[in-house]
This record gives C-alpha cells, sequence and structure tokens, in this order.
C-alpha cells in the first residue's frame, strides 16, 4: 500500500491510501477531489492535471511524448506538470505529493 499526499489549491491536505495500482487520478477521485478524468485515463483531456512536488518529481518515470504534448497545451503548466492517470501508485511512490493546479479548484 503506498499513501498519496494531495495539497488542494484552496489549502489543506488529502493523505489517501489504495492498492498499487491505483493511478493518482483514480484516488483522487474516489476521494471526491476536483480531478475530473474525464476520458477516463486515456491521455486526451488533459483534466487530470497534477503538479508533482519537486522533490519526487525524478522519482518518476519521465513523461512520454503523448503526455508532453499534451501538458505543454495546458494554460497552467508547471516544470513538474504531469497527468494523474500516467501515476500509478506503487510502494516505490509511498508519500508520494502531488498539488493540483488552481484550475481544477
Amino acid at each position: 500500500m503506498a499513501d498519496l499526499i494531495i495539497a488542494a489549491s484552496a489549502g489543506g491536505e488529502h493523505v489517501l491510501s489504495g492498492s498499487g495500482t491505483d493511478t493518482v487520478m483514480e484516488r483522487a477521485r474516489e476521494a471526491g477531489l476536483p480531478v475530473r478524468g474525464e476520458c477516463g485515463g486515456s491521455m486526451y483531456c488533459g483534466t487530470c492535471h497534477v503538479i508533482v512536488d519537486p522533490a519526487w518529481a525524478g522519482r518518476l518515470m519521465p513523461p512520454g511524448c503523448e503526455e508532453t504534448d499534451l501538458l505543454d497545451a495546458l494554460l497552467d503548466r508547471q516544470q513538474t506538470s504531469r497527468l494523474g492517470c500516467q501515476i500509478t501508485m506503487t510502494s516505490d511512490l509511498h508519500g508520494l505529493r502531488v498539488r493540483l493546479p488552481r484550475t481544477l479548484a
């Protein structure tokens, strides 16, 4: 089991637990956080955009070309932006911290 810590743009943190096959997007949606994931994780909408804590960014697999292209189209992209549907929570990511962008608030 790996915990995920999500900071909401309006303030406050949520610690979410789940199985090792959940994605950041799935956990956030199950917790009722405003991560829409309208495409269901098919990587074409960008509505599961999260900003990874810089201390964690280097521990994730780098985004592929398709994810990078979609992130480049977002108005609020940050250096450590990722799509939540592309981050699978494994035990290596226990304690991963992400922040929701203001556009999801």
